[in-house]
Formats: structure tokens, sequence, C-alpha cells
């Protein structure tokens, strides 16, 4: 916990630009993690029922073109 407390205070005491910089490396991470979770799930066949849902909602004339 002492480590996150120094962090912190690292933090609080960044120069604007660099806190913008460190916010965008932090939002840049969570994205990559979320496609490789993404992914993960697509191979592991966890979102195969959105498919079977949009191919359902097709049959029944619900989705239109873009």
């Amino acid at each position: 916990m002492a480590q996150i407390d120094a962090l912190k205070n690292a933090i609080k005491a960044l120069p604007n630009a660099e806190y913008v910089q460190l916010r965008r490396w932090f939002w840049e991470k969570d994205w990559q993690e979320w496609d490789k979770q993404i992914e993960k799930d697509s191979a592991d066949g966890k979102l195969d029922f959105l498919v079977r849902e949009a191919l359902d909602e097709r049959s029944k004339g619900k989705l239109r073109n873009l």
C-alpha cells in the first residue's frame, strides 16, 4: 500500500502535460487489455450468442444495412 501512496503522490506532483500523457498511457493500456479479452472470449466461443442473435434478427427482417 505504501507503494501505491507513493505513486499517487508522484502523480499529483506531475506537471499537467505529463499527467495527460500518463492518463493517455493508462487509457491505451486499458483498451489493449479489453481487446485481448474480447479476442479470448471470441476464440472461446463466449460471444457466439451475439452472432446467433444477429442472424435471428436478420431472418426476422429487424436489421438494416449500414
